[in-house]
């Protein structure tokens, strides 16, 4: 039914857990994954009172973010490598990662996004607002949400 599935992935334990049973949906499935990882953008530095200075350039942030995002890619694929599911990776420089997900969906022609949520409710859930939630409301193909 699905045959190349979309897994957006931060490095974070929910989302390790994520890949993980997403490796297993993959398998059962016979379908292949592309691992996602959205990079933040350099932070734009605010001057006033009290601010801090970060020494941090653009050009090391890029670099420092870039290498975290193949550190985050690499441990998925190895866990799909394990259970004998083929995947490949992709990753994107974006401020707004729902944005970058649903790119990602289009540019690697996934037909499914497998995606964890945090399962906030109420009024944290409202003001905090997910990942999840806004490409649940965007997304043209379906989402899988794992809890």
């Amino acid at each position: 039914m699905f045959k190349n599935i979309l897994v957006p992935t931060d490095g974070s334990e929910l989302s390790d857990s994520t890949v993980a049973r997403a490796v297993s949906f993959a398998s059962e499935a016979g379908a292949r994954i592309t691992f996602f990882y959205a990079q933040p953008d350099f932070p734009m530095p605010i001057y006033g009172e009290g601010a801090l200075i970060d020494p941090t350039t653009p050009e090391q942030f890029s670099r420092a973010a870039a290498l975290e995002a193949e550190r985050i890619l690499t441990k998925a694929r190895a866990a799909a490598e394990a259970a004998g599911v083929s995947s490949s990776s992709d990753t994107q420089v974006s401020e707004v990662p729902y944005e970058a997900i649903i790119e990602a969906v289009e540019r690697n022609q996934c037909d499914l996004i497998f995606m964890a949520s945090h399962g906030r409710r109420g009024l944290s859930g409202l003001l905090l607002g997910s990942e999840t939630q806004k490409v649940l409301t965007h997304s043209k193909i379906p989402v899988l949400v794992y809890r």
